[in-house]
């Protein structure tokens, strides 16, 4: 088991530093180059430049009041959640489609109850019925 992951890529697990501005304000946010690459994916996807799509991510998880206090495992968690939304099928791995043109309502309430995804009280209710 060990062989597929420590014959992987060292430059995958060494940390890089991008600033960027959010509102005026300079901020760095030091990753994995691993992560890196698939932020990156995640971006184009959508036509925009990593900064663009960060800064876009920031403002919507605080529309959506989230408190982004390590705001580098937000990211993280980004790219992973991007991962697993691919390999079950819901975000298809054809890079040319738009992350935006995907019913993300759909996706959510196909997901809804599953393991590692939050439970609502509506969740229980249905459960329930």
């Amino acid at each position: 088991m060990c062989k597929l992951f420590i014959n992987a890529d060292p430059e995958l697990w060494v940390s890089r530093t991008h600033s960027l501005r959010i509102d005026g304000m300079v901020t760095s946010v030091r990753m994995e180059n691993a992560f890196w690459q698939v932020l990156s994916e995640l971006a184009e996807r959508d036509g925009m430049n990593l900064p663009q799509m960060i800064t876009r991510l920031y403002h919507e998880s605080i529309d959506a009041g989230h408190d982004l206090g390590n705001f580098t495992s937000f990211l993280r968690v980004c790219a992973l959640r991007y991962l697993e939304l691919q390999l079950s099928g819901d975000v298809p791995r054809d890079t040319r489609v738009p992350i935006a043109s995907l019913n993300a309502d759909r996706i959510l309430a196909g997901k809804a109850g599953k393991a590692g995804e939050p439970v609502t009280p509506e969740v229980v209710t249905k459960a329930r019925h």
